[in-house]
């Protein structure tokens, strides 16, 4: 947050992010991922466990990161990366009613809903999210509209970003959801794992219409897509960067300039 004579103003942050498949960290192009994961693609699996980007996210304060679990078999490699940074990541993947306080109290900072607010056919059912919103509160909710783009637009996809929800991620859907969470993480599935660049028109898109904080996921591939982000949201949208990280295998973005770049936006 800059500071001038009284006035303030947001800059786009590096939010980090720790993805699990199969209890490992991976990178996976976004759009493969089915259930059978017979199409999988993968850009990086890491050797070393979730704990281990956990603490450098805790030493770097890096706060506001998440923990997306991509399936089943991901539960005990999220809840090590909360207990190496209490506080300071939020989870999603497979949340609902019934198990969301468990993982506050496993240390998340939030928990991140997707799927759970539709039915199998991808109907929106409202009723679940305030049923969520009374077991845990507005302040420790995530709403994931992550989308794929469509004829309208941006439509909010599930289960694993495969199957097609009736809600469209429009300036309607980002005002009435805005009552209900602390914020926004929004992929943008048609780009994620791809390093070939951000959807520019979401990230404007939503930097004009929410009201509340968003990160935005997708398609990141060079240091200069967090000055990008910032000047189309006017500093609204977070970025975060994966498959291009040197962190995680790429090579087109160095962690320690995100780290700087941080810094810099905070002083």
């Amino acid at each position: 947050m800059r500071i001038l004579l009284g006035f303030s103003w947001k800059m786009t942050l590096f939010r980090p992010c720790i993805d699990l498949h199969n209890g490992s960290v991976k990178q996976i192009v976004g759009g493969t991922l089915s259930e059978d994961s017979s199409e999988l693609e993968t850009n990086f699996v890491s050797e070393r466990p979730a704990g281990y980007y956990g603490n450098v996210y805790r030493q770097d304060a890096l706060a506001g990161g998440h923990v997306i679990k991509l399936g089943p078999g991901n539960d005990a490699a999220a809840r090590e990366a909360l207990a190496a940074y209490p506080g300071g990541l939020q989870v999603g993947g497979g949340i609902c009613r019934e198990n969301a306080v468990n993982w506050l109290q496993a240390g998340a900072s939030h928990v991140i809903v997707t799927s759970w607010l539709f039915d199998n056919e991808g109907n929106f059912l409202p009723g679940r999210l305030d049923r969520l919103v009374a077991e845990v509160g507005k302040d420790r909710l995530v709403i994931d509209l992550s989308c794929r783009t469509s004829d309208s637009g941006w439509t909010v996809a599930m289960n694993r970003w495969q199957t097609p929800t009736d809600l469209s991620v429009d300036a309607a859907t980002l005002g009435e959801l805005s009552e209900f969470c602390s914020e926004f993480l929004i992929h943008a599935a048609d780009v994620e794992g791809k390093c070939g660049g951000i959807d520019s028109e979401l990230v404007e898109f939503l930097g004009a219409h929410c009201a509340i904080p968003v990160t935005y996921a997708g398609g990141a591939s060079s240091l200069d897509d967090l000055a990008e982000v910032d000047r189309l949201s006017g500093g609204k949208v977070d970025l975060t960067i994966g498959s291009a990280l040197d962190l995680f295998g790429g090579k087109k973005v160095c962690y320690a300039d995100c780290v700087a770049w941080n810094k810099k936006a905070s002083s």
